[in-house]
């Protein structure tokens, strides 16, 4: 079937509203999490339903509990119907846990699939509706030569060398 026009900007659209999400998830920006929903948006977790804003709040207590995060977002299906989509997005996602009373540092590695609906509203393509659903965790021990402090200068914030390599209203 081949598509429109309408249909694959569409699509590049919507990809980069869930690159946004890992981004936003990663570098901790809660500003670059509100932007990628709609004000009204919906949101079901396994262990979270509700609003954005109830979202961002669970999020910025969340995130803060590991070391670091890293999403990384496959195959994409997409399906766009006007200025509506429904989309399933399969995402890995790696939270590094400091050594703590539970055990020594780890990866708690989770892949799942975000299925949404998203629409354009005023030109703008934003989630409306997500529902994560959890196929598969686990958790792994860090290997010694994999400690955070040897992996190199990631940051979880906007001194991430990514904000200035990336963002044209940043010097180089």
């Amino acid at each position: 079937m081949q598509k429109t026009i309408h249909e694959v900007l569409a699509e590049a659209a919507i990809r980069d509203v869930q690159m946004r999400y890992c981004r936003a998830a990663d570098r901790v920006d809660f500003d670059l999490f509100r932007s990628c929903f709609h004000g009204d948006a919906v949101l079901q977790f396994s262990f979270f339903t509700g609003s954005v804003d109830q979202f961002i709040a669970m999020a910025e207590q969340m995130l803060r509990g590991f070391v670091i995060t890293t999403h990384f977002t496959g195959n994409a299906l997409i399906e766009v119907r006007g200025d509506l989509a429904r989309c399933e997005f399969y995402t890995l996602a790696t939270h590094r846990i400091a050594a703590d009373e539970k055990g020594p540092e780890r990866d708690y590695v989770t892949a799942v699939r975000y299925i949404d609906q998203m629409e354009c509203r005023d030109s703008d393509w934003r989630i409306a509706r997500r529902h994560c659903v959890l196929d598969w965790g686990r958790t792994d021990a860090v290997p010694e030569y994999c400690e955070g402090d040897k992996v190199g200068a990631a940051t979880r914030d906007r001194s991430d060398p990514s904000y200035a390599a990336m963002l044209w209203d940043q010097p180089a």
